[in-house]
């Protein structure tokens, strides 16, 4: 395949291009790192002790609807939009998105943003972790944004919930793609959280999220090869797309690659398999 570029490439920014823009009036810098509950890491606690000079926090499991026994699930749009004045985060700002870890929870904060309508946000490619690896600063200073008015206007066609997605197990219209690992997907291997059942949704495919990101410094992976990848998964590219995974996190990584790719219609499946798996009445499917 001839060399191809990434359609949506302002979406991703490296580290060199954050170094420069930085201190750029328009630019917001996001900490969005989030572990699974089994790490007992504490992402605040960790940013509080160091992150990218300016950075601010984005709390995902408290930017969240706390009401639904869920984890995480999308907030209303009342709540997202104070969390984010509050941080600073707001209507002219390029928001900036990085986590811990290089390429997990980044990609849900950037969804979240424009589930609410803002445009502008991209995230940093390989994170902390390569921000570090090259020796730019880092500091523990509290940081104390300036509040900025962010308008919510909810993008429904980013999100599908679990009545959508049981609809379409018959109806075919969109695929769906499950960014666990593949021994979750075909059941073999224990769900992290207790209680689950293992396996996937009917008609699903499997396309891990680490597939998309290059081993040596978890930044994405050139555009020819995440094509290949989500060809090999099974996904026509040409066709509307649904992405899952255990709690809503990195599904939003292939939510991210495929819009790299400018593919236009994608939903996350917010509830993902925590939601499924934990409803007797919906079906599973084990193996490949």
């Amino acid at each position: 395949m001839s060399d191809m570029s990434y359609v949506n490439s302002s979406s991703l920014v490296s580290t060199e291009w954050l170094a420069q823009h930085a201190s750029a009036p328009d630019v917001r810098i996001v900490d969005a790192s989030w572990h699974m509950p089994a790490t007992n890491r504490n992402p605040r606690a960790e940013y509080d002790a160091e992150h990218i000079p300016g950075a601010v926090f984005f709390d995902i499991d408290e930017i969240a609807d706390t009401d639904n026994p869920l984890p995480h699930m999308v907030p209303s749009p009342e709540k997202f939009s104070s969390r984010m004045r509050k941080l600073g985060l707001g209507d002219g700002n390029r928001i900036v998105v990085y986590d811990t870890l290089g390429m997990v929870s980044a990609a849900r904060a950037w969804w979240l943003l424009r589930l609410f309508g803002h445009q502008d946000v991209a995230i940093l490619d390989g994170g902390l972790p390569k921000w570090k690896a090259e020796g730019r600063p880092v500091d523990d200073m509290p940081v104390k944004p300036a509040e900025r008015h962010f308008t919510s206007r909810i993008n429904s066609f980013l999100l599908r919930e679990k009545d959508q997605v049981a609809r379409n197990i018959d109806q075919s219209r969109e695929q769906v793609l499950d960014a666990r690992s593949a021994g979750r997907f075909d059941g073999t291997e224990p769900e992290p959280r207790e209680g689950l059942r293992g396996g996937h949704i009917p008609g699903s495919k499997n396309l891990p999220y680490t597939a998309l990101l290059n081993d040596a410094d978890k930044t994405f992976r050139q555009a020819e090869e995440l094509n290949a990848a989500f060809s090999g998964a099974g996904i026509d590219l040409k066709k509307p797309v649904i992405t899952s995974c255990g709690s809503g996190i990195t599904a939003c990584v292939l939510a991210f690659g495929l819009h790299l790719l400018g593919h236009q219609r994608v939903a996350v499946y917010d509830g993902s398999w925590t939601e499924w798996a934990l409803d007797e009445e919906l079906p599973v499917e084990t193996g490949k």
